[in-house]
């Protein structure tokens, strides 16, 4: 759940920096306190989301490790899944 003004991190997209990026397919829309749920089939018509791209980057690199027992086989190699770090404008 997001209000205005909330700065969260979404898969990437392809936006650039400084730019405003609109969700247009909205699937809940809710008030603060629970109120006027309004669910969407399966997209809330007329609904969307303003946001403004803050950055584009890559989360922390993980490691996977491939282990197979009694086999002296492994394998481990690194993973950084990118972003995309985004203000929520108006809903």
């Amino acid at each position: 759940m997001v209000k205005a003004g909330d700065t969260i991190k979404v898969e990437k997209l392809a936006a650039e920096a400084g730019k405003n990026f609109i969700f247009d397919k909205v699937l809940l829309v809710a008030e603060d306190n629970g109120a006027d749920v309004k669910i969407g089939t399966p997209e809330v018509a007329g609904a969307k989301v303003e946001a403004d791209v803050l950055e584009q980057g890559r989360a922390d690199k993980i490691r996977v490790v491939h282990y197979k027992a009694k086999t002296r086989h492994h394998k481990v190699y690194g993973h950084r899944q990118p972003f995309t770090k985004v203000k929520i404008e108006k809903i």
